[in-house]
């Protein structure tokens, strides 16, 4: 077959936080893509709101860069587990991957998913161990560690002879050793001209091309990213999209892109190997194959894995429904979830037996958090149920998703840490002492626990390390259903009125456990206002004002003192929500409230329970 020798197909995979875009920024810089004049913003990929403030890659997006006459196709993609669907379908248009693995930290578990899946898709690697200017770097650990990775993921001969370079991505230097005097990426540039197959032909003169991402634009409407596998493609061309049903519908390509840098510029056609997005065809989808009009051939269309949590989406019939949002009502709700599916292979959306309520299956509390707060910043309002993981059955037996924990935390926590994890049926694996780190004595330990026992334990885990510890989390396997596991042993401070918090009622139910809101937040009946010390829940008054007499005594009427109230960000919220709670999201606020707000018709969560 032949080969295209003038473009290369590279995804850039790696944990989070180990430095991917930082190098997309590197290599777009010193392949010439800015004007000398044009203002250069850090971490350019990250065109999400989100992404930007979280400064995590959620959304897999595309590139390309120019070198000595080839043309490279880069293809940035998440390091979150939870965004795997996003690795999974980008890794179908590229024919090699560039591995960054963190010079301190070595790899993680989200390396090992990123790099097992790189590896089934049987695709050549170039390995790159980033921050090696960090002060308690160890390079040539990581690199035996790296070595152990590929081969307990079965790599074949020629995939664990994969080239190694040493970087610093936010300086852009690649050096082939430690010792090299590099001051720029060109090595790394070499590497992947060199190591990185040029695409191939799939079949002779046929049109096959994969449609792997979706955006969408004001202007030409729902635009097609895609690698042309077979064939050529051409502005006019009149092609059949064979669907996913085994369907197939006959269009013309009106508008053909290219990936130029940053844009997408407008070409007349497009051959074997390049990556293009088409526009103006409607209802195509993810997985859909574009082939010739006469005797269309399809392509296997992108598997994912399946989801684990699901929660339930529902209509906000809260008091304050209604008064903060902009789209409310049901039929919104589900159109935007039923939207969210089109680009995002990894989501699930079923109707709920009630006719207010979506339940959304994802593949972690990340995920859907991340939906969540997109949703509420473009003014949905709506009310979500706690995460629950989706359980299976098989030879008779229940079956629940497990997850591989990996914790690098201080050795003082060890005990804390373990009894946690053991609280919620976790089983410690591993545990490998690195020695000195950052001033005190580090280790990390794998733990193998019910996803489950996860939900909550984030900042738990943060509380009971102090800040110091790291975790890490990556599904498993499926395993036995674990019985009852206890994930909050407190109960909730919960408004009995409608009204405005005071300072004086709130000072008086500071001793009774930790407050979420300030004085002035309007509240409601039903809604929880803090976690109470003990295991039972427990009505308050938090509108309470001081009764006014004409008495006046010495240090009786001193402005009174509040210890700082907990905000609870969106995923905290999640986390802290029991069954009989939802989370209310407004584009203003966000809100935990009982499922039924009456205290009188309410069963209570008593501490003989």
């Amino acid at each position: 077959m032949t080969e295209i020798d003038s473009i290369r197909n590279i995804a850039i995979i790696a944990h989070v936080d180990h430095g991917k875009t930082t190098l997309v920024d590197a290599m777009l810089k010193q392949s010439g893509t800015y004007r000398d004049n044009e203002r250069i913003i850090e971490r350019v990929m990250d065109s999400m709101d989100l992404e930007k403030e979280r400064g995590i890659t959620i959304m897999a997006k595309n590139t390309s860069v120019r070198y000595g006459g080839v043309k490279i196709n880069i293809v940035d993609t998440p390091g979150h587990s939870d965004f795997g669907g996003e690795v999974e379908r980008v890794l179908k248009m590229v024919d090699g991957v560039m591995l960054l693995v963190d010079a301190s930290e070595g790899p993680l578990p989200q390396t090992r998913f990123v790099l097992r899946k790189a590896l089934e898709q049987a695709l050549p690697a170039i390995v790159v161990v980033n921050k090696i200017d960090r002060s308690d770097a160890r390079p040539q650990e990581v690199v035996n560690e790296i070595y152990d990775l590929f081969i307990d993921l079965d790599a074949n001969e020629r995939q664990i002879e994969f080239p190694i370079l040493y970087a610093v991505s936010r300086d852009g230097i690649a050096k082939r050793s430690l010792e090299d005097c590099s001051q720029d990426l060109r090595p790394l540039f070499d590497e992947i001209v060199r190591s990185i197959p040029p695409p191939r032909a799939r079949m002779k003169d046929k049109l096959q091309l994969l449609v792997a991402n979706l955006d969408y634009d004001d202007y030409v409407g729902r635009i097609a990213i895609g690698r042309v596998f077979s064939g050529k493609i051409a502005v006019g061309d009149q092609v059949s999209v064979c669907k996913l049903d085994g369907s197939e519908m006959k269009t013309r390509i009106t508008q053909l892109y290219a990936f130029e840098g940053l844009k997408r510029a407008p070409i007349r056609e497009a051959g074997v190997g390049e990556i293009v997005a088409l526009a103006g065809i409607e209802g195509i989808y993810i997985g859909e194959t574009v082939s010739s009009l006469e005797d269309p051939a399809r392509l296997p269309p992108i598997t994912v894995d399946e989801p684990t949590i699901s929660m339930i989406f529902s209509v906000n019939n809260s008091p304050f429904a209604g008064r903060e949002g902009r789209y409310v009502t049901s039929r919104q709700v589900r159109d935007r979830l039923h939207k969210e599916t089109l680009g995002n292979v990894s989501i699930r959306v079923e109707d709920t037996e009630g006719s207010d309520g979506c339940k959304v299956s994802g593949r972690g509390e990340l995920q859907l958090a991340i939906l969540i707060e997109m949703m509420r910043r473009e003014g949905f309002e709506m009310q979500v149920s706690k995460p629950e993981v989706i359980t299976r059955e098989a030879g008779g037996k229940k079956l629940e998703p497990f997850e591989l924990v990996v914790v690098d935390a201080p050795e003082t926590f060890i005990g804390v840490i373990t009894e946690a994890l053991g609280r919620r049926k976790g089983q410690m694996t591993k545990m490998v002492n690195h020695g000195k780190g950052g001033g005190l004595n580090r280790v990390r330990m794998e733990f193998e626990v019910p996803t489950r026992g996860l939900i909550g334990f984030r900042s738990e885990f943060l509380t009971d390390t102090k800040g110091t510890g790291l975790l890490n989390t990556l599904f498993l396997r499926w395993g036995e259903w674990q019985g009852t596991i206890t994930n909050r042993l407190t109960g909730a401070l919960v408004s009995d009125r409608e009204g405005q918090a005071t300072p004086y009622a709130l000072y008086n139910l500071q001793e009774r456990g930790e407050l979420f809101i300030r004085p002035g937040t309007a509240v409601y009946e039903g809604m929880v206002v803090g976690e109470n010390a003990r295991e039972a829940d427990m009505d308050v008054n938090v509108v309470r004002e001081k009764k006014l007499t004409n008495m006046r005594a010495s240090g009786s009427d001193e402005a009174v003192r509040l210890i700082p109230f907990r905000e609870l960000s969106l995923e905290q919220a999640l986390e802290f929500i029991t069954d009989d709670e939802l989370v209310e999201v407004t584009p203003a606020a966000i809100r935990l409230r009982k499922r039924i707000l009456a205290a009188n018709v309410r069963p209570k969560r008593r501490e003989d329970e």
